[in-house]
């Protein structure tokens, strides 16, 4: 299951959805995740599902990574939908103790778990085709006009970046650490919920020393480099939008425009 977890991965490419500047690639997963929430019927959804999948198709990762990403995340999404199915009022189809099972609610359960599916997918997407580095950049950028307010941008996106980049690492990390007590004769498997979260425990006190270890080395390394912030600091790499940036905005705001479109005429 650890090794399904792909949040934070780079695969590198040539194709057009890893040339996109990643100010244009945050812009354009928030307008797609303002479209999910505007849109209200398989019309709408069918439209954006169509969007994500020539994106996947044009960034050549490939749907199945990004199937192997949603693994972890079933559980939320069936919890999601449970909720939504008996706590959502309307015409009454049956009764399952204090549950009662509605129209309405299974309706809404099928749009929750499709809506929740392309968000993490589309949002994985652009993870998979941006590096750590280059989302750091675009986000300090886009939120560059907070500096006049004293926000700390430069370090809010570094933090981020650090963030993403030692998901993959911290996973790993895990899986050695399970492997190790597996061979000591630790049950990680069996018993009920309470006896599996305590067999954590072996598990976590590792991990939390380990990542404490990290995050010291890597003050270290960094305070070695002579690294103060970003006051004063310039880009190796200037970012530049091209005419394929402004078209892909503009592809996705029509988009958007048109889900909205559909949602008032109650398609």
């Amino acid at each position: 299951m650890l090794k399904d977890i792909t949040l934070g991965q780079y695969f590198p490419g040539n194709t057009l959805a890893h040339r996109l500047d990643p100010r244009t690639k945050l812009m354009m997963v928030v307008i797609y995740i303002i479209a999910l929430f505007c849109a209200k019927s398989f019309f709408s959804y069918g439209l954006l599902a169509l969007f994500l999948l020539i994106s996947v198709k044009i960034s050549k990762v490939g749907f199945r990574a990004l199937i192997r990403g949603m693994k972890p995340l079933i559980f939320i999404l069936i919890f999601t939908a449970v909720l939504n199915m008996f706590y959502t009022p309307g015409q009454a189809i049956g009764t399952f103790w204090i549950f009662t099972l509605t129209v309405e609610g299974v309706w809404a359960a099928v749009f929750m778990v499709i809506r929740i599916a392309l968000l993490i997918m589309g949002t994985f997407l652009m993870t998979y085709t941006t590096s750590p580095i280059a989302l750091t950049d675009a986000i300090e950028n886009l939120l560059g006009p907070l500096k006049r307010l004293h926000v700390p941008v430069h370090e809010l996106a570094m933090m981020m970046s650090i963030a993403l980049r030692f998901i993959p690492t911290l996973i790993e990390e895990t899986d050695k650490i399970m492997s190790a007590q597996k061979a000591r004769g630790a049950d990680f498997e069996t018993g009920n919920i309470l006896r599996r979260a305590k067999a954590l425990v072996p598990i976590l006190v590792p991990l939390f020393i380990s990542a404490f270890r990290r995050a010291d080395e890597l003050a270290t390394a960094m305070e070695c480099r002579c690294y103060h912030g970003g006051e004063g600091r310039t880009k190796l790499y200037v970012l530049r939008y091209q005419r394929r940036d402004f078209f892909c905005i503009l592809l996705t705001t029509l988009i958007t425009a048109a889900v909205v479109l559909l949602s008032r005429l109650g398609l």
